[in-house]
């Protein structure tokens, strides 16, 4: 084995052992490779992407479409795009957050964005996703991947790509399924809930009915297609389609399940390269996505005998864009030049799930008719200077914000940055970057109104303004390759969610959140590489919430870091024995329904074995220990079950010892 190899890619997530490569660090992103190839065995884009950069952590929602975080930051303070296209969930509690509508068997790259760096898409307010899928090739080529593990977890995925000098072609399907995880105490979902409700009797009625106890968790399938055509000489008109459709979502510490969760991505692109000696490239897409997402309470006690009472809020959301990008090169200044313009509709109501009927006047809608309309100009301009290579970008927004009976909102923004990377020699480099963005609220924060009738959102909300500096260095030599990564990131403005207060629940504060990031590949010997890896973050709002004396800003995790030792024992054969741990979660704003999580440490083992050119197969088992963890809080951004008292919400648990096997044919 070649000690350049970054035997780091070689990482694998604690439930469905998904392996992803990382390239190089840049101060503002992290680009991550070999998603497909590696992260077959789970459609989890979630999953394998907090196993996997140290800026990234998971929110356990389900077994399945879990939500990220970066540096602490979720929801709309991160964006996330698929092919350009901006992506947005209907869900207010987040059931299916933008990175579930994209599987890890479609996905070709995934670019991290960490700070406010990104001037080409709206809302990149403190990181965010650029998530690329596969292309379609000339030549006749495809792949198949079959996936089995514990619980009754089954997959199947094919992809097949070919054409010639005038189109070229891409199909690839998946469809995914499991039963209830079990965790390290071997309580699947459901009986988790039964154990909290055996501590807290007054929330009975969130158990699931004796005939619902031993659902799937999940069934998953998802379906992209592509055409690339060139209509003449370095032009090429690109269109894309993905669907996905999930059934029967079980969320067992959410006071509802998801019937099915369907959503859609359109996409049509011109692209023009080469187009003068200094014009480089001009890029015009249009895209459309939608999502249609009901949640009920229909597999819960709380629905009555037959579920006859049960209810269900059914939102939709939809996202239609149009993006102008022209690259210029003169004279070493490489400037990129964009307009952006976007329309999102968002909507839900409230009914008897059996019925049809409406809630009692004044309850049957939860989000009406929400619209948000975008239009902004962008500019990044780089220039490299010897050994020091400098961009600077910009991005000039105007959004407004309506709903059906409440007057339109209104915000402007002007984000810019500066990075810079010096290149000591070809080993050693330093990198730094200042930057700011805005992101307006959305309509859940603005205009949000419960099933009993309150008007949770607070429509006078400010936009939020981050000012964030980084600052980091990289060595990569033929004995180890070691990186730091430092940030400080001032909020100003940042929406914020009060626990207990039934109306207008959200507020602007003032805050800072500030930590780092180190990974480093030790090359033992020719044949084994050591990885380790470590993030810390820790966040503070400047002052308490009225009538509230806790300063700690939730969702910033503790300490948290990986080890790995990988034995490459034949060409393109692996094993691999990895560690992680996290520390104890102590610094939480327990006032607003965080509450301190035991620390934990788990070992993860596999081996990934090449029979030949076409084929390989992996071997594994995740949490060896079985052990019983929980990875996410109870921060009360998130509508989760609870009896009402101040450190009592449901914690979901983390899976417990998980055994896998993934088969990979290549023709």
């Amino acid at each position: 084995m070649k000690k350049t190899i970054t035997l780091s890619l070689l990482v694998f997530s604690s439930l469905y052992a998904s392996e992803i490569e990382l390239s190089p660090l840049s101060v503002e992103s992290t680009i991550i490779t070999e998603v497909a190839q590696n992260a077959q065995t789970s459609a989890d884009v979630a999953q394998a992407l907090s196993d996997s950069v140290p800026s990234i952590d998971m929110i356990r929602r389900s077994a399945i479409a879990n939500d990220i975080l970066i540096r602490g930051q979720k929801r709309d303070n991160i964006s996330v795009e698929v092919d350009g296209t901006k992506v947005y969930g209907a869900c207010p509690n987040r059931m299916d957050p933008p990175v579930s509508h994209i599987v890890a068997n479609q996905i070709d790259t995934v670019e991290v964005i960490e700070g406010p760096y990104d001037v080409e898409n709206f809302e990149t307010l403190s990181g965010g996703l650029k998530i690329t899928t596969k292309k379609p090739s000339k030549k006749l080529q495809g792949s198949l991947n079959l996936g089995f593990g514990a619980w009754n977890y089954k997959k199947f995925g094919a992809t097949v790509s070919g054409g010639n000098d005038i189109v070229r072609m891409l199909v690839t399907a998946s469809t995914e399924s499991a039963d209830q995880y079990h965790d390290g105490n071997s309580d699947t979902l459901s009986q988790q809930i039964d154990k909290y409700i055996l501590q807290n009797p007054t929330v009975a009625g969130t158990a699931y009915q004796p005939q619902y106890k031993d659902l799937p968790a999940y069934k998953k399938k998802s379906v992209m297609a592509k055409a690339y055509v060139s209509t003449a000489k370095n032009q090429e008109l690109r269109l894309s389609v993905t669907a996905n459709r999930s059934d029967d979502i079980l969320y067992p510490n959410s006071k509802m399940d998801a019937a099915y969760d369907d959503s859609n991505i359109y996409s049509v692109a011109y692209n023009i390269d080469n187009i003068s000696q200094n014009y480089k490239n001009v890029n015009l897409q249009y895209y459309y996505s939608n999502v249609d997402h009901p949640m009920s309470t229909y597999y819960r006690v709380s629905s009555g005998l037959d579920s006859v009472n049960s209810v269900t809020n059914h939102l939709t959301t939809s996202m239609r864009g149009l993006k102008l990008k022209n690259t210029i090169e003169l004279q070493n200044y490489k400037l990129l030049l964009g307009l952006d313009s976007s329309k999102r509709s968002w909507d839900g109501k409230y009914y008897k799930t059996l019925t049809g009927l409406p809630l009692p006047a004044g309850n049957s809608k939860s989000i009406d008719n929400a619209v948000t309309k975008n239009h902004a100009i962008f500019a990044k301009l780089t220039k490299d200077f010897g050994p020091l290579n400098v961009s600077v970008g910009g991005r000039y927004d105007a959004t407004s914000i309506s709903q059906a009976v409440l007057s339109t909102n209104t915000y402007y923004g002007l984000g810019a940055n500066i990075l810079a990377t010096y290149n000591i020699n070809k080993e050693n480099k330093f990198f730094a970057g200042i930057g700011q963005a805005y992101r307006v609220p959305d309509a859940r924060e603005l205009y949000f109104v419960s099933s009993t009738g309150n008007f949770v959102g607070t429509p006078n909300l400010k936009q939020t303004k981050n000012k964030e500096v980084d600052i980091g260095y990289e060595t990569n030599n033929a004995f180890f390759k070691f990186k730091i990564k430092g940030f400080y990131s001032r909020l100003t403005d940042y929406i914020y969610i009060e626990k207990g207060v039934a109306v207008n629940a959200f507020s602007n504060i003032n805050a800072k959140i500030y930590g780092g990031e180190a990974s480093a590949s030790i090359y033992a010997t020719d044949d084994i590489t050591i990885d380790i890896n470590a993030a810390y973050k820790r966040g503070k709002k400047d002052e308490p919430l009225a009538g509230q004396t806790n300063t700690n800003l939730a969702d910033i995790a503790p300490l948290e870091g990986k080890i790995a030792i990988n034995y490459e024992y034949t060409n393109n054969s692996l094993a691999t024995l990895e560690t992680r741990m996290r520390k104890r979660w102590t610094q939480i704003d327990s006032d607003n329904g965080e509450q301190v999580l035991a620390g934990w440490a788990i070992l993860n083992a596999k081996v990934k074995h090449a029979v030949n050119k076409k084929f390989d197969f992996t071997l594994g088992m995740n949490n060896i220990l079985n052990k019983t963890y929980a990875v996410s809080n109870t921060y009360a951004d998130l509508v989760l079950i609870t009896a009402g008292g101040t450190s009592d919400i449901m914690l979901l648990n983390e899976p417990g010892r998980y055994f896998y096997t993934n088969l990979d044919f290549k023709f």
